[in-house]
């Protein structure tokens, strides 16, 4: 079976984070590498079907710095739609040369938001220096 050329997807939204770097704690030469936990202080995020902000105070990243200098990235936080509904994010993934890949997943109980229980989604970023901004799409 040969790999598909591409994969179908549909924009979710542009999720813009700002983190406290300089506020970060750092555990230099551990046996995984060095590992920065930035707290997460808020953003925006944007799309056809949901827009909303990212909570401040409610995550942060767990960044393991590889021996490669490349980084293995670790989220967790809390989107709050326009219309007050709070989502749990995480997503884990790579940032290798500023350009950052992940997965996404989402959890909801409000039943309008229900079927982001069942996305997959992929997540492609940069990084700048307040923190990154994701384009997320769902695999379809």
């Amino acid at each position: 079976m040969m790999a598909a050329d591409s994969i179908p997807v549909e924009h979710l939204f542009t999720l813009t984070i700002t983190a406290d770097l300089g506020a970060s704690y750092q555990i230099r030469s551990g046996p995984a590498g060095r590992r920065i936990i930035a707290g997460i202080t808020g953003g925006t995020f944007s799309g056809p079907k949901l827009k909303g902000t990212v909570a401040a105070s409610t995550g942060a990243d767990w960044v393991t710095v590889r021996p490669d200098k490349s980084l293995r990235i670790d989220v967790r936080l809390v989107l709050v739609t326009d219309d007050d509904v709070p989502i749990y994010m995480y997503y884990g993934g790579l940032l290798i040369d500023g350009q950052a890949r992940t997965a996404p997943y989402f959890e909801v109980a409000d039943e309008r938001y229900n079927w982001l229980n069942n996305v997959q989604a992929v997540g492609v970023g940069t990084v700048g220096p307040d923190g990154p901004t994701y384009e997320i799409y769902a695999l379809k």
